[in-house]
């Protein structure tokens, strides 16, 4: 075998993973199965009655959150309109996803001066290190105001 073969099949065989696609459920749940039997009738009312606009329906007529445009306030509205109760008060938790910086696309980690997570935090879970080094500290409630507003869409969801 040659070295290019060598290298260009190691190479490929990285690239071929898949990534899987995180969804992320409004924080209301406490088993996500139901959501496969009972969310399929209401025709998305958790959806409509969220004020942020953060839930979508998915092909399966499933919700999940999106925080491209917005994130979430924690408000109670999509659980207090579920009529399947596949969405409950009394489940109530911070959403499951871990939330990290990018330090290699964070303008604030390489040296430019920017607080564009750090301003809509409404839960003061981003720390700076004097005016540079963003980091997220256990106050994160992953509610996913810190993601739209960063220029350089540095802060993702990792899990």
């Amino acid at each position: 075998m040659k070295r290019r073969e060598l290298f260009s099949s190691l190479s490929s065989s990285f690239s071929k993973k898949e990534k899987k696609e995180i969804v992320l459920r409004p924080p209301y749940f406490q088993d996500e199965t139901i959501f496969f039997t009972n969310c399929i009738s209401c025709e998305g009312l958790c959806s409509t009655a969220c004020e942020e606009n953060i839930i979508i329906i998915q092909e399966d007529l499933t919700p999940k959150l999106d925080f491209t445009s917005s994130g979430c306030t924690y408000c109670d509205e999509c659980a207090a309109i579920c009529p399947n109760e596949v969405l409950k008060l009394e489940y109530k938790k911070h959403i499951n996803a871990k939330i990290e910086i990018d330090v290699l696309s964070c303008l604030s980690w390489n040296q430019t001066m920017c607080f564009s997570c750090k301003d809509p935090c409404l839960d003061d879970a981003i720390d700076f290190l004097g005016m540079f080094r963003p980091s997220i500290n256990d106050k994160c409630t992953s509610c996913g105001f810190c993601i739209k507003t960063c220029p350089t869409s540095a802060i993702k969801i990792v899990s």
